[in-house]
């Protein structure tokens, strides 16, 4: 398995996404779609995108919600 390191800014395609986050593709976009997860930017007609910003703020506050 190849480790995917998040960039430190820009976009994220789902692959490199669901490596730091432990769901599973179709929990992820249920998850996108009710909003539970970061928004996603549509970049083509079968591209599909996350700013890495959005993705490090939202592992950072998972962090934060466990360690109380």
């Amino acid at each position: 398995m190849i480790n995917y390191q998040l960039p430190d800014t820009g976009f994220v395609r789902i692959k490199t996404v669901l490596q730091h986050i432990p769901v599973g593709k179709s929990s992820w976009w249920a998850g996108v779609a009710s909003g539970r997860f970061p928004k996603s930017y549509k970049i083509g007609p079968r591209t599909t995108v996350w700013k890495v910003e959005d993705i490090r703020n939202y592992i950072n506050s998972q962090k934060q919600t466990h360690e109380c």
